[in-house]
């Protein structure tokens, strides 16, 4: 059992200052709860604490940097070169349109039109085109051409993916060779050429996705635009990529020769045809026109047809002008009169104008009879300093004043009167108003109506025949200055014809590339690197950030602004473990904690780590060690009974006398620790009225560990009351008499009430987080419990730390297992 006093004690290198009384040691200066209250002191470098999660997380980030540069490094490296090469073409202006061509001009006139030189660039890469230079260099049978098209289909994922073995290349197909030829400008496509175009498509999309049309720009002092345009290709063959590049330049300038002669051979049929339809359509004009005069008997048109023709148009609009009034109001009377919710508002708001104008005559009112009456009482002020209150010159301002007072009482009342007369009509008002508009409305709307209707009828009376020889008039007239602009069209056509060239050349031809444009491999693979590693330090944040729980000390007193007293390290359980205290009831399971395990070491981490927290709680207050000490957790399997337990053993190792009370009266185990009965204690202690020697003889002495302890007793019904009775603070008191110090287990703060109303009655309070486990939000609201009813929290102790998971005190625990091995030279040094 000596063994047991011996875990926390080092004979090498406990100092003298533990063997005497801890009340003789100065406490260290601004250490403890004071001063991780201070927000100043807390602050740490976001750089700081991204690294310390990205280290934490180290092995995904690297693996996640490893796997996607291997695979793209494979993928880049099974990848083949491209070669690409460009031509140049050039772009004049174009020639102007016909209708700009006439036989004074002898040469056509060239404009300058950007959307002319953007629509070249896409007809660049367009299909029909594309479609044109694949049938014109045989392109589907070349055997170059066919390889690379075939490799380069399918998404650089797919190919990545192909790279790695993990999808097939389904890519090459079979074409059916069908030698039809391609459909004109001119014809509609026959059921052949489109079956062409499907085949061709392939070899189109290949050609398609690995073109490239830009055009050139001068880029010296300021870019300037020019009329070139670069037309490169890539292909894995630098041969083919010449080829096919200078096809494409070729084709385009023959097609736009094509398109500008077969332009004006249908411009001129269609100028043909036209004319000869004016000069029939003319012809016919006329002799109708003949007939016309010829019937009618008409010489010359009469001036009061204009007149009547006038008047008529003026009554149409006034027509039209009732028309929408007589609508409007209709739609008011109709709407209002089918809607009492809408004559309720405009009666309300009728209302509220008409009380706004009555309250301002009142106002008006009042305010200048406030006056007269102020006026008054000055006067009968002054008139009291030479009358009495009862004088007849007194008496007589005092009915004067009190008149003036009826007459606003009366004004008021005329008023609220009229107002409530006026509320009641208000609606018949609205309504009756809106139907008179309508009827005036409607009214003149009958009357422009008959006007109109009589107007009309004069107006058809008169000149029908002449209305209609003047607009045949007008048809011929228009239709001669049709027939003379199209003659002059086609005499300009001709001459456009016969001195136009073609717009449209090869500047620079291209030639087979000697050097590969991509794959950039080692660009590509350092790139994919450096964003493999943001993607993977970016995970290993935002894992971070979903982790809600308490793992280091670091953690700790960031989050809960509270000094960490010690963390105690998780203890693997090995033929060398063995149970802290001999009288463990076997059969009872433990808390998830590893206080009770712990090696024979007396250097071992775990007695290192209670030393360290036996320490922190003599120093936490100034001049004496705390009396009484209250250990307590967040939630229920976080290790405070044993915490507590081992707690009190290292306190008593100094040669205190230490009292283990058992405050869980919802679970209690401190007395299954000590192989114990619990028939009485600290229930029967609270729930009677027994005397200072009867108290102590409740309490138990282990003699193994020199504790004294004072189990729960019997489960109340009611522990939170008895843990917050008077009769709680007295026991406190009595037992602080004869005991150097008294540790507590509680119940966890955040399930029950014990802990927080004992809280309030001890020294000092130590909150045991579970590494790993313990929530941030749940422990940080336990702690602000104690924060609000003024209990004075030392610290954190961070239980079952994973000493390989935290650097510094996986150095820790192997620096004091490195100085116990007696075969460490440098051990040996440092000792």
């Amino acid at each position: 059992m000596r063994e047991s006093r011996d875990i926390v004690r080092n004979p090498r290198t406990e100092s003298a200052e533990v063997e005497r009384p801890f009340e003789a040691v100065a406490p260290i200066t601004n250490y403890g709860y004071a001063r991780y209250r201070n927000e100043d002191l807390r602050e740490h470098s976001p750089l700081f604490e991204y690294w310390r999660i990205i280290r934490k997380r180290l092995w995904l980030v690297l693996g996640i940097t490893v796997l996607l540069t291997t695979v793209t490094a494979i993928y880049m490296a099974r990848k083949p070169n491209v070669y690409m090469a460009s031509a140049t073409v050039q772009v004049d202006l174009e020639q102007a349109n016909q209708d700009l061509v006439t036989p004074d001009r002898r040469m056509p006139v060239m404009t300058s039109d950007p959307a002319y030189f953007n629509t070249q660039l896409q007809l660049l890469n367009s299909e029909v085109l594309l479609r044109r230079v694949v049938k014109e260099l045989n392109l589907d049978t070349n055997e170059a051409f066919r390889k690379d098209s075939a490799e380069g289909s399918g998404s650089a994922l797919r190919g990545m993916l192909t790279a790695l073995g993990l999808a097939s290349d389904d890519s090459k197909k079979e074409d059916v060779v069908e030698e039809v030829p391609l459909a004109s400008n001119t014809e509609l496509a026959t059921v052949e050429e489109m079956n062409e175009a499907v085949r061709l498509a392939p070899f189109v999309d290949a050609v398609q996705r690995d073109l490239i049309v830009d055009p050139v720009r001068e880029s010296r002092a300021t870019v300037k635009d020019t009329r070139l345009i670069s037309i490169s290709y890539r292909n894995q063959d630098p041969n083919v990529a010449a080829f096919v590049v200078n096809g494409i330049a070729e084709v385009f300038t023959r097609v736009n020769d094509e398109k500008r002669t077969g332009v004006n051979s249908k411009t001129n049929e269609f100028l043909k045809k036209r004319i000869g339809e004016l000069q029939s359509e003319i012809r016919q004009g006329e002799e109708r026109l003949v007939d016309l005069k010829k019937n009618a008997g008409i010489l010359k048109t009469d001036e009061n047809t204009t007149i009547v023709t006038q008047r008529l148009m003026g009554l149409n609009e006034q027509l039209l002008e009732a028309e929408e009034q007589r609508k409007n109001a209709e739609a008011q009377f109709n709407a209002v009169r089918d809607s009492p919710s809408r004559l309720s508002a405009l009666a309300e708001e009728q209302m509220a104008r008409y009380i706004t104008e009555r309250e301002n005559d009142i106002r008006r009112f009042v305010n200048d009879t406030q006056k007269e009456i102020t006026a008054l009482r000055a006067k009968r002020q002054k008139m009291l300093v030479e009358y009495v209150e009862r004088a007849p010159e007194i008496q007589e301002i005092d009915r004067e004043i009190a008149t003036l007072m009826n007459e606003i009482a009366d004004f008021r009342d005329k008023n609220d009167k009229a107002l409530q007369q006026y509320r009641k009509t208000v609606g018949e008002t609205i309504l009756e108003n809106l139907k008179t508009r309508y009827l005036q409305t409607k009214e003149r709307e009958d009357k422009v109506r008959s006007a109109f209707n009589a107007q009309y009828n004069e107006a058809q009376g008169q000149n029908q025949s002449e209305v209609t020889i003047k607009l045949l008039e007008q048809d011929i007239e228009t239709k001669k200055g049709f027939y003379a602009n199209l003659e002059n069209q086609q005499k300009g056509n001709d001459l456009a014809g016969a001195g136009t060239e073609n717009n449209i050349s090869v500047a620079e031809i291209a030639i087979p590339p000697e050097r590969p444009v991509s794959p950039r491999r080692l660009t590509t693979v350092a790139v994919v690197m450096m964003l493999s590693l943001l993607f993977g330090a970016g995970l290993a944040l935002f894992l971070e950030y979903l982790d809600d729980s308490i793992k280091t000390t670091e953690e700790a007193e960031t989050y809960l602004q509270l000094p960490a007293l010690a963390a105690i390290p998780t203890v693997e359980a090995s033929s060398k473990r063995r149970l802290l205290l001999v009288g463990v009831n076997e059969s009872e399971e433990p808390e998830p904690g590893n206080a009770l395990l712990i090696s024979n070491d007396s250097r071992s981490s775990t007695a290192e780590a209670y030393r360290q927290l036996r320490t922190s709680i003599l120093l936490s207050t100034a001049g004496h060690a705390p009396k009484s000490l209250l250990i307590t957790s967040s939630l229920p399997a976080e290790g405070k009974t044993t915490t507590a337990v081992n707690t009190a053993i290292s306190l008593a190792q100094t040669g205190a006398k230490v009292l283990v009370i058992d405050a869980d009266m919802r679970r209690p185990r401190v007395h299954s620790f000590f192989n114990l009965g619990n028939a009485e204690g600290l229930s029967t202690v609270l729930s009677s009225d027994l005397a200072e020697k009867e108290i102590l003889n409740l309490v138990k002495k282990d003699e193994a560990s020199g504790l004294y302890l004072m189990p729960s007793g019997p489960l109340p019904p009611n522990p939170a009351e008895l843990v917050g009775s008077e009769q709680m603070k007295r026991l406190l008191v009595t037992l602080e008499k004869n005991f150097t110090h008294l540790v507590i287990d509680s119940p966890p703060i955040a399930s029950f009430t014990d802990g927080v109303l004992m809280a309030s009655l001890v020294d000092g309070v130590i909150m045991v987080v579970h590494s790993g486990k313990s929530s941030r939000s749940v422990v940080r609201r336990s702690t602000q419990f104690l924060h609000d009813i003024g209990a004075k929290v030392f610290g954190v102790v961070l239980n079952n730390v994973d000493a390989r998971s935290n650097d510094n005190y996986y150095y820790y625990q192997s620096y004091y297992h490195r100085d116990d091995d007696p075969d460490d030279p440098e051990a040996a040094d440092e000792a």
